[in-house]
């Protein structure tokens, strides 16, 4: 009996230690631009640090952060967060990670309304009747000249694009000098040491950029201006592209996606293998381009 008590006395204590997340949002509508209070809490760390996504890159873009502050010790970790909402419409903080050592928490999922509280049939009353003023032209040019000038400057610059199209030279370019800028741009950011520090956010950011802007150029597929879904189908029906850098492609910038939204921590080994697989990506484009080429003269 002694020692059923005992066994059960460690794990009633053990279970009342182990790490605790807790989360509180103050508010659930609000007016537009109303503040409200996000507060996060995690208890019983015994010195474990918390990893989770950086100041003011918390909560989703609809959310507009005015401040964000973190509290930690050696067994509690607090964050608030103030924001406000300056649309109207139901909007949601999804379930957000922390992770403390090797155990990975979620808050539960908070859905807000914003409302517009002025109302329509709300009457505003003028403060002193309206009076006619007569305009002269220089008084017309005080009020449009912003536009005129705007109008003649679009047209100065239609008709520059024009001529560079027509007369200009075009900048001499290969698949291969695409490759070796490319290769120095990610050499660059291997440098940064984003991986050895544990700067997920930052390397998965530079990384996709400097992949997006290869593809653009690379492949002709407008990859700076797309969504990742749009340009992984995109690529799909791009002929030109091998179907083992599609796949690359594909992986990577997900995973990048899920890591801006802090819904992933990549590990260093994680980071380096997706490193690597872009450089080889860009290494063997040119073989692609080469086998395209070869198939269009056939």
């Amino acid at each position: 009996m002694k020692k059923i008590l005992f066994i059960l006395s460690i794990f009633i204590s053990s279970f009342s230690f182990s790490q605790m997340i807790t989360s509180n949002l103050q508010k659930k509508m609000l007016a537009l631009g109303e503040t409200d209070k996000f507060v996060i809490i995690i208890k019983y760390l015994n010195g474990e640090k918390v990893s989770a996504a950086r100041e003011n890159e918390l909560l989703p873009f609809h959310f507009e952060e005015i401040k964000d502050s973190i509290s930690a010790g050696e067994d509690f970790y607090e964050r608030t967060i103030e924001f406000a909402v300056f649309e109207e419409g139901k909007f949601t903080i999804p379930e957000l990670e922390f992770k403390a050592g090797n155990q990975i928490m979620k808050t539960p999922a908070y859905e807000i309304e914003v409302v517009n509280t002025a109302k329509k049939e709300d009457v505003i009353n003028d403060i002193m009747n309206n009076k006619d003023v007569e305009l002269g032209m220089e008084d017309y040019w005080e009020l449009y000249k912003f536009y005129i000038l705007v109008a003649i400057a679009v047209i100065a610059l239609i008709i520059a694009i024009i001529i560079i199209l027509k007369w200009g030279r075009k900048p001499k370019s290969s698949p291969k000098i695409t490759s070796n800028l490319t290769l120095k741009e990610l050499d660059g950011l291997k440098k940064k040491k984003f991986i050895e520090n544990g700067d997920f956010r930052s390397f998965y950011v530079e990384l996709i950029d400097i992949s997006r802007r290869f593809i653009t150029t690379q492949y002709h597929v407008p990859a700076e201006v797309l969504l990742t879904d749009d340009l992984i189908d995109a690529m799909k029906q791009n002929n030109t592209i091998s179907p083992e850098n599609e796949k690359i492609v594909e992986e990577v910038f997900l995973r990048g996606d899920l890591v801006k939204f802090a819904k992933t921590f990549p590990d260093q080994e994680t980071m380096q293998k997706d490193f690597s697989d872009i450089k080889t990506v860009v290494e063997r484009s040119t073989k692609d381009l080469e086998f395209e080429n070869l198939r269009k003269d056939v």
